[in-house]
């Protein structure tokens, strides 16, 4: 039986300490009216530290959710609208000047009041992105480590159905993984369900009051026309059920794959376990693609794709791929998983490599076909993305395709432990981009970053995983005995691979 180390125990009950003092300071450090938002604005405008200086003029007209509010997009802003106001005078020229002087006042007053409030609306908009950004930071990163435990579980539940013989001896470090959807769902509920419904944060702009109201200024006539998806209760109810289905289910199949090692019962448990696999599955694919309209195309709810539920699914499911690998050459240095062989590392990595095409084939297919048919409502997604996040938009192409294609293409590369480790950290940190980059324009808009507030987030929930996974590990049979294919988990291997330097010759 693995024991869980002190060390071990120590490190990731300090990331989850400094991680939460971090979360807590980048929530202090936010701003809490709009005065302190000013002071924000004012100092990144004295600074230049504005991400982009053409994202005012160039995403203020194509992206529905994210205004601009630095102190230049004012002034282009309040420049255009006296545009839109002189341009009736010009054309009727005589007219205009024919007005007495207290009705040009009057039209002044009005152009002057109008400006007025536009610019009040834009800094109340800049002040609620400001206070998202902790809540952003928190966000990425929990739905990063809960989207990757979700996927652990869905890759097992696959194995099963499928009753693959390579994978068993690895069951006990996929079930260990899943521990951790248990936590990060339970702070999912807690945190951000409770925070976005009860308008504690302003992540969904769907959520705003007035935005079903056709009487409110504040009313979205796309939005009203998606509201029965797009409601508070059936939101709330949705998140809930998804998060009840995946929990119950991982608790089941824990439970029930422990029982197998002593199950003498004529594998009717292991049948048991199968048929449930296969009901998960099916419910697994729908409401895997319901949660990511809900949690991630809610927060830009003009905007809409056919294929992003797929997208989401294939980008986290390299991430789970990668940590599976992660956690099972660790356990395999500390020689804490009998069977494992360099065979197994061989057929992970060769799902990293696979699904890492999978996913830039869905980001190609998204992307290319937005952008050659060059619908606004449709491209204001990537215009908002390509302008104001061009580095981490473009690192994350190059990190999730071009480096591990390059990487990992070699069959023989595959089955080296520290070339998958080398490999598998630039894929976790293209597809946190990849999250990264699908939920912060749409809260935070111009107004991104990484630090305190994102690195604190991932210490926290990377402490979290470190303790349950570990502890999760320890408390079952590294191999499960009752498994039927165990022997041939155990056996398995490639010629070429266990052989790795021996001529041909040598055996006859």
């Amino acid at each position: 039986m693995y024991q869980f180390s002190g060390k071990l125990k120590t490190l990731s009950i300090i990331l989850t300490v400094v991680g939460l003092i971090g979360i807590g300071y980048s929530f202090y450090s936010a701003p809490s009216s709009i005065e302190d938002a000013k002071e924000i604005l004012a100092h990144q405008s004295s600074h230049g530290d504005d991400h982009g200086s053409n994202h005012g003029s160039n995403h203020g007209d194509s992206h529905e959710n994210t205004s601009h509010e630095t102190s230049s997009h004012d002034d282009a802003h309040h420049e255009s609208s006296t545009e839109h106001h002189e341009a009736p005078a010009n054309h009727h020229g005589s007219a205009y000047d024919s007005l007495d002087d207290g009705t040009k006042d009057s039209h002044e007053s009005l152009e002057s009041h109008e400006s007025l409030e536009s610019h009040d609306s834009h800094l109340e908009h800049a002040f609620h992105q400001l206070q998202n950004k902790p809540w952003s930071a928190l966000y990425v990163a929990l739905f990063f480590f809960l989207g990757i435990s979700l996927l652990v579980l869905a890759f097992y539940a696959g194995q099963r159905v499928a009753q693959s013989g390579w994978s068993i001896v690895l069951f006990r470090v996929m079930e260990a993984i899943t521990a951790n959807l248990v936590p990060t769902s339970i702070i999912m509920v807690l945190v951000v369900l409770a925070a976005s419904v009860l308008h504690v944060n302003h992540m969904f702009p769907w959520m705003a009051e007035g935005v079903f109201d056709p009487s409110s200024p504040n009313y979205d006539a796309i939005v009203d026309g998606k509201s029965w998806w797009m409601n508070v209760p059936g939101w709330t109810i949705r998140s809930i059920v998804y998060l009840a289905i995946w929990n119950a289910y991982r608790w089941f199949i824990r439970k029930n794959s422990i029982a197998e090692d002593t199950a003498n019962d004529n594998q009717k448990t292991y049948k048991k376990n199968y048929n449930v696999s296969v009901i998960f599955l099916f419910l697994f694919m729908i409401t895997e693609s319901m949660m990511s309209w809900d949690w991630i195309m809610g927060l830009d709810p003009h905007w809409f794709s056919t294929l992003f539920g797929w997208y989401v699914l294939a980008s986290l499911l390299v991430s789970a791929l990668t940590v599976i690998a992660f956690v099972t050459i660790y356990l395999r240095s500390k020689n804490a998983i009998p069977g494992i062989n360099d065979s197994h590392i061989h057929d992970l990595a060769k799902f990293m490599f696979g699904f890492s095409v999978f996913w830039t084939y869905l980001w190609f297919a998204q992307f290319m076909l937005i952008w050659y048919a060059d619908i606004p409502e449709e491209t204001t997604y990537f215009v908002a993305r390509f302008n104001e996040y061009k580095l981490p938009f473009l690192a994350m192409v190059v990190m999730n395709f071009v480096f591990p294609v390059l990487l990992l293409l070699n069959s023989d590369y595959k089955s080296i432990p520290w070339f998958v480790v080398l490999g598998g950290i630039v894929i976790l940190g293209g597809h946190y981009i990849d999250i990264f980059v699908m939920i912060m324009p749409a809260t935070v808009g111009p107004f991104w970053s990484f630090g305190i507030a994102e690195i604190s987030a991932l210490f926290f929930f990377l402490g979290i995983f470190i303790y349950t996974v570990f502890s999760a590990f320890a408390k079952a049979n590294p191999i499960p005995k009752g498994n039927p294919f165990l022997e041939e988990s155990e056996h398995f291997h490639y010629y070429n691979i266990e052989h790795r330097g021996e001529g041909s010759g040598d055996h006859h």
